[in-house]
């Protein structure tokens, strides 16, 4: 068996009056100053809360921003995610880990141990942030990258919020780094040409606004990992500033491998085989493009998506955390819980693989 490595530990300073005054409204998003320690090193941040509902939770999100120095680990922001909905504490790591080995860019995580002003909060997930650092760590091309916050990100000319039209075609975004003054312009002409290409055209003029391939490895990933709002939210878009192509990235993962965002089971048959909104149901009119899917979907059951291949990832991400799970406050009368969220999860591919090959079958 492997060595289990222990837990970062990450130290957070925040003043009394500044704690105060986090609290005083948790939905402002207005950073109060603070101090990161871990091991040796010490940085001066600004920290808020994040995450919409999840702030309501007695377990809170963090947002940390780096000033002095004004990097960390290359990154100029992190977050550092509670995982109170899910029992594991594992799933948004797993789901991140599951979407690089298909080929497709995701943040890095990695669970730490954190304390506040001394107290111990427990285990959290740290996530990359995903901003222009989040390319120059992997050599990308510089671009343009956008934050799907809203069921309006749903590639559509319909709003997913108030069933009408979109009052913008940038409804559902919000602009995390922009290249230059034309970034706004690019992603509405990406939205309408969705929308207005004629069908006979799609095929060929897609190609001109959207990197195909890797976006169906990201529909698989969200038909794999069984996450429900993955469609229309919880992603960023990336614009690569030298082909002017559009590129998805996953984000917010919890909520999958068996369970639903309230932490509750799923059914396996939850999140259709052929997912939807509007872009991915154009791409699948598409003789070429479904067939490429349907090939992608069979090779990831056969190499990626087994037993064999996640479930020594699974026990592994478990036993790292288990040594931390008694320390956790939100967590540790809970530790016979890791046992059973290995079956669940061990079951969920199962039965998630049965279900896909069902769906191959009368596809075909």
């Amino acid at each position: 068996m492997d060595k289990i490595m222990s837990l970062p530990h990450y130290k957070l300073f925040i003043r009394p009056n500044y704690f105060r005054e986090l609290n005083r409204d948790i939905w402002i998003d207005e950073p109060v100053p603070g101090v990161l320690k871990v091991e040796d090193k010490r940085f001066e941040i600004d920290v808020c809360y994040r995450g919409s509902h999840i702030r309501t939770f007695p377990k809170k999100s963090f947002h940390l921003f780096f000033y002095k120095p004004k990097r960390f680990n290359g990154s100029k922001e992190i977050h550092l995610n509670s995982e109170y909905m899910d029992p594991s504490l594992v799933r948004n790591k797993l789901s991140f880990d599951f979407f690089k080995e298909i080929g497709v860019l995701a943040p890095e995580a990695q669970h730490v141990f954190l304390t506040v002003n001394g107290k111990g909060e427990g285990i959290y997930l740290e996530i990359e942030s995903v901003d222009e650092n989040f390319l120059k760590k992997r050599n990308l091309p510089s671009g343009s990258i956008y934050y799907a916050v809203d069921g309006d990100a749903n590639f559509s000319l319909m709003s997913d919020l108030d069933k009408g039209t979109k009052k913008s075609l940038k409804a559902g975004y919000e602009g995390k780094w922009l290249e230059d003054e034309a970034a706004e312009f690019h992603l509405q002409e990406f939205i309408f040409k969705i929308n207005t290409i004629p069908p006979d055209e799609f095929q060929q003029e897609i190609t001109k606004f959207l990197d195909v391939e890797q976006y169906l490895k990201w529909v698989a990933g969200i038909i794999f990992t069984s996450n429900y709002d993955g469609f229309v939210h919880n992603y960023a878009l990336y614009r690569n500033g030298e082909t002017g192509l559009f590129t998805v990235i996953p984000w917010d993962y919890d909520a999958t491998w068996g369970r639903d965002v309230n932490g509750k089971p799923m059914e396996v048959d939850y999140v259709p085989i052929a997912g939807f909104n509007t872009l991915t149901a154009r791409l699948m009119a598409v003789d070429t493009y479904r067939e490429y899917y349907q090939s992608l979907l069979k090779d990831i059951m056969t190499h990626q998506f087994t037993h064999e291949f996640l479930m020594p990832h699974v026990e592994k991400l478990l036993q790292s955390i288990q040594p931390y799970f008694i320390k956790d406050p939100y967590t540790s009368s809970h530790i016979e819980q890791l046992d059973e969220e290995n079956e669940i999860i061990f079951k969920y591919i199962e039965e998630r693989r049965r279900f896909l090959q069902q769906e191959l079958a009368q596809w075909n």
